[in-house]
């Protein structure tokens, strides 16, 4: 039978290395293990309390989560489609562009985080938004260990990537992404060892990722790298039996794809979910204008955890390339760069760079141990081996993931309490980032159109919609390149600006003091200063807006035709 290039390696590794340092043998497993010992916390219990631990502990706890304002209207978008019973196909939260063409890409998401919030409100959102994490962080961990089998290796690399996941943890879709990612990763590794027929387990996750994220497209870039792997082996493979080998090993990898690709276009928009998304990533607007599509941040507080996994990476991936294990290297080098030109893929790099570098490292640390190095760095590599067989033989006992469990239920306990222990179980959008303390102000009966940042035209829509609507939001692929150039314009006070505001009627504005528009409405005598808490303040016009009382047909008729032409591209 043909053995994977990369499974030839792992023998002539397992074969080479001392026999002091060979795992224990198979009859090992007939020593009685104590009860208790099935309820002590294992690695798995310390990798899903990790997240648990950065959220909580590092980063400022739930108000983190809701960080932004998105997961707002995906709620609201949610209860839209519940109470409706269909998904929208127009807009209903903006006056600026009311009933121009949008599309609920991630309904099902909005749909059972709608479902949470009405069970439990924003301690349910944050909670299940939890879960996803340590889960991804339980999925990566096991992945990583399975490719290293050295589970004290496999934790620290996933500490690593944990960090590197963490400066994108928000309640919002993407991080059934993170999680469809790494167990995709496990279906593919898995199949890649010699068992194809996982591969059909692929079909039912796209389709279920298709209608929760956008990010859907990311199993196709991984099927690739498997694909490009038996390709290029063939290629390169002097024997002419062992090259038909690879060749027909890339059936299974194009038959997943050709199926995975055909459920894509079971969602309520059909193909033009795929054009959408197409559209948005190439959009340069989002390159130059959105924080999170622009390249990577190496003065960020996350820098600490991708940076030592970006120079890991690039030595794995040439010792992977050596070995011919192709497909790994091309993950992670391909994340690698997806990560440094737009730094929302980061997470994603963490998680595809993790197996490489913990694989690479493990086979380092046994060369190190069975070589005649002398000193200490011989020493320190033996040392580790015996520590890390020992932890090994604990580590595998069948556990009752207690542990986990109890730490689980402690943060829902604190979430859902009247009377949280701090701020950081407290499940509400934060008052240093959203205007809090002046929504009673902007829920005024003489509030008739609000004009805010996009963030906080998100909150907005959660705690005013549908008494109120907004004049743009967070949903950047619905209001266009054209419309967001607008709102650039006015928050930097161009020539203008004062007709933007009356053309849409606008009698309300929240900003921050910060902004320039602030400034320059202090000064304005149409308008006046009517609450200030210095994070944000509120303006109201001195008379109505003119044009506010022009026929209804006129102005529908103009936001219609601005958004036939924004929309055009997505349409």
């Amino acid at each position: 039978m043909l053995m994977p290039v990369h499974e030839i390696a792992n023998e002539q590794e397992r074969a080479s290395a001392p026999v002091a340092m060979v795992a224990p043998a198979a009859n090992a497993t007939a020593i009685r293990v104590p009860v208790i010992a099935r309820f002590l916390p294992s690695l798995t219990d310390l990798a899903f309390l990790m997240p648990i631990f950065f959220i909580f502990l590092k980063m400022g706890g739930a108000p983190a989560l809701l960080g932004d304002g998105d997961t707002g209207w995906h709620i609201r978008t949610g209860e839209w489609i519940l109470n409706h019973h269909q998904v929208p196909v127009a807009d209903m939260f903006s006056f600026s562009r009311p009933g121009a063409p949008w599309f609920a890409w991630e309904w099902l998401w909005d749909v059972m985080f709608a479902l949470l919030s009405r069970a439990g409100g924003l301690a349910a959102v944050v909670l299940a938004s939890t879960l996803v994490v340590c889960l991804t962080s339980v999925a990566l961990f096991r992945l990583v260990r399975r490719k290293c089998d050295n589970g004290l290796v496999a934790i620290a690399v996933t500490l690593l990537a944990t960090g590197g996941c963490a400066v994108h943890w928000l309640a919002r879709p993407h991080l059934f992404t993170f999680l469809f990612f790494a167990v995709a990763l496990h279906i593919t590794d898995r199949a890649d060892m010699g068992r194809p027929a996982l591969l059909g387990w692929l079909v039912p996750l796209t389709l279920v990722w298709t209608n929760i994220h956008g990010g859907f497209f990311v199993i196709f870039l991984i099927l690739a790298c498997y694909i490009g792997s038996n390709l290029l082996n063939a290629v390169i493979e002097p024997d002419p039996i062992c090259r038909r080998g690879f060749l027909r090993a890339t059936l299974p990898w194009l038959s997943a794809f050709a199926a995975c690709l055909a459920v894509t276009f079971i969602n309520p928009y059909g193909w033009q979910l795929h054009r959408h998304v197409i559209a948005y990533i190439a959009d340069p607007y989002l390159l130059r204008h959105i924080s999170e599509f622009q390249g990577a941040n190496f003065h960020s507080l996350g820098a600490i955890y991708f940076e030592p996994l970006m120079l890991a990476t690039v030595a794995a991936a040439l010792w992977a390339v050596r070995q011919r294990r192709f497909a790994e290297a091309l993950l992670a080098v391909g994340w690698l760069h997806l990560g440094l030109i737009v730094q929302r893929n980061l997470p994603l790099f963490s998680i595809a760079s993790a197996p490489l570098v913990a694989g690479g490292l493990a086979a380092m640390l046994r060369a190190a141990a069975s070589s005649p190095l002398a000193g200490q760095i011989g020493r320190i590599a033996r040392g580790f081996q015996r520590a890390s067989i020992s932890v090994e033989e604990t580590d595998r006992i069948g556990r009752v993931h207690l542990v986990s469990a109890g730490a689980f239920a402690l943060v829902g306990l604190l979430l859902f309490s009247p009377q949280p222990l701090s701020a950081r179980f407290v499940p509400a959008f934060d008052p240093e980032v959203f205007p809090v303390k002046a929504l009673p102000v902007l829920a005024a009966k003489e509030t008739h159109r609000i004009f805010a940042q996009d963030q906080w035209g998100d909150y907005l829509i959660y705690k005013l919609y549908p008494s109120t609507h907004v004049f743009i939001d967070g949903r950047s692929d619905f209001y266009g390149d054209d419309f967001g150039e607008e709102y650039l314009r006015l928050l930097d006070v161009q020539v203008g600006w004062d007709k933007t505001l009356d053309r849409y009627g606008i009698d309300t504005v929240v900003l921050s003091p910060k902004l320039a528009l602030s400034s320059t409405l202090k000064i304005s005598r149409d308008w006046r200063v009517v609450y200030d808490d210095h994070f944000a303040i509120v303006f109201r016009r001195n008379s109505p807006a003119p044009g506010s009382s022009a026929s209804d047909s006129e102005g529908s008729n103009r936001n219609r035709a601005i958004a036939k032409v924004n929309t055009q591209p997505a349409s």
